[in-house]
């Protein structure tokens, strides 16, 4: 869907966690998207096709506006937009109201994995997403950091 719409994006979150070989349970895909106008416009209709919405009323213009953007991070805490689906109920979509990182830089250091022959996907770089998840602070982050840790043979810094 996203590969059709031309849309650069990175998978982050459990399951790049998964794809890098921690086995656990998630849910949801958390997205992250280059944030023009013209990346959010394609987002949202190719999530459209899918039939996905967010889970509140947000338009891509609106998600498009960099200082709406900016007041929801700072007077809601808003770190990600949820999108659902009727028909996919089991997968919820995230998509970040920022790039948490340098965008252009991290898409070229993507691992791209393929979820068929045909449908390539990029996932963050590993180093990027255990940063990502230091960050958070979370229980469940910093389990995920510890678990990448030992699979990669990296000295533990959770």
């Amino acid at each position: 869907m996203l590969n059709d719409a031309e849309v650069a994006f990175l998978i982050v979150g459990g399951v790049a966690v998964v794809a890098y070989g921690y086995g656990r349970l998630t849910q949801d895909v958390d997205l992250v998207v280059r944030m023009d106008s013209t990346t959010i416009h394609k987002t949202f209709h190719s999530l459209a096709t899918l039939a996905y919405r967010p889970r509140v009323p947000v338009t891509p213009p609106m998600f498009a506006d960099p200082d709406q953007r900016r007041k929801w991070v700072e007077e809601k805490g808003m770190v990600v937009l949820s999108f659902h689906s009727d028909r996919h109920r089991e997968t919820p979509i995230d998509l970040f109201v920022t790039e948490p990182f340098d965008f252009d830089r991290e898409y070229e250091r993507a691992t791209v994995e393929h979820l068929s022959e045909d449908v390539p996907v990029r996932l963050v770089a590993l180093e990027t997403l255990l940063q990502m998840k230091r960050e958070t602070g979370r229980l469940k982050d910093l389990a995920d950091i510890e678990e990448l840790d030992l699979l990669h043979g990296r000295p533990g810094d959770g």
